[in-house]
């Protein structure tokens, strides 16, 4: 099984996936460090100071402003403005200058789609590129079960998720600091906010370090990446055609993220895998795109998703003729 797995993972690293999408996680960062960077200065004239009391006063003045028209949105900003308001009775900044407070936002902005869509670069093709290449008749040879050389692929494939998680964090840190700095690793930050029927319950608020947020985010974030991996990796074996696997996943990603904006009156939609991808969300306290969804269900769901993923990959491979 090593001899396999060390097999599969010579053949991603050969095709240089991993280069390029550390290429793009580079460009990403340094394009919003950069904006920003640029924001806080345009701040900073716009209200002529740095105090962060002044900078979230005015932002929740702006929210409230944009209340009356805010239409399907009015229920998510009256949640921010609360929390805005949260932070700074309790003097509590809830953006603490420095590299961890970008790493802080970007995990968070970048889980539900941009690191999916880099996982499902390197997973949608592990089967279906060697069926179209005809390579994989030559691994079925072998004197090695089917069972065991899908598994060599799987977990080839939770092996390149960690490289790529621990890489978006590597480069978030490297490009952060050297724009940002290195301070406010030990800042407070407020978690445990949850919104109950559009009202912001505190009951459950707890301080943490930022640290021990932002490591919890990456947790979130991982299990993410590995829930959309399985599911690419379901499609590489449902699917001879490569760009066929990426369209559809792709496709599912993008109406994700449409549809958790819009499904509030659409209960059965909680059982769909990518309106649950928004895990970051509850540890923010935004509110759930459905009234009743929680973290656990959320995670149950994608876990759900996940090992039937799991069986219907292995069932239809070891069963189906390879041509």
């Amino acid at each position: 099984m090593i001899n396999l797995v060390q097999n599969e993972m010579t053949k991603l690293i050969g095709k240089r996936r991993f280069i390029i999408i550390s290429v793009i996680i580079i460009v990403l960062l340094s394009m919003f460090s950069y904006a920003q960077a640029k924001q806080s200065e345009s701040t900073k004239e716009r209200l002529g100071t740095v105090d962060w009391r002044t900078e979230l006063q005015q932002e929740i003045v702006d929210m409230q402003n944009r209340l009356s028209s805010a239409g399907q949105w009015r229920e998510q900003i009256q949640i921010q403005i609360k929390q805005s308001q949260y932070y700074l009775d309790h003097d509590i900044n809830p953006a603490e200058p420095g590299a961890p407070s970008f790493i802080r936002g970007f995990v968070q902005n970048s889980a539900e789609l941009f690191l999916p869509l880099l996982i499902m670069i390197i997973a949608v093709d592990l089967v279906s590129s060697e069926r179209s290449m005809g390579t994989i008749k030559l691994l079925l040879t072998r004197p090695v079960s089917r069972f065991n050389i899908l598994l060599s692929k799987y977990i080839a494939l939770v092996l390149s998720v960690s490289l790529v998680i621990f890489l978006f964090g590597l480069f978030s840190y490297l490009i952060s600091a050297m724009m940002f700095g290195n301070q406010g690793w030990s800042a407070p930050v407020l978690t445990g906010f949850s919104s109950q029927g559009g009202e912001l319950d505190i009951s459950g608020v707890r301080l943490v370090s930022q640290w021990q947020y932002i490591i919890q985010q990456f947790g979130l974030a991982w299990f993410i990446a590995l829930v959309v991996g399985t599911l690419s990796f379901m499609l590489s074996i449902l699917m001879r055609s490569s760009a066929a696997g990426m369209g559809t996943m792709f496709a599912c990603l993008i109406s994700g993220a449409i549809l958790s904006n819009m499904v509030s009156s659409w209960e059965s939609a909680k059982y769909l895998f990518m309106v649950n991808l928004g895990l970051m969300d509850y540890v923010s306290g935004s509110a759930p795109p459905i009234e009743g969804m929680t973290l656990g269900f959320s995670l149950a769901v994608l876990a759900a998703w996940m090992i039937g993923s799991l069986l219907v990959s292995f069932t239809v491979f070891m069963r189906k003729d390879i041509y």
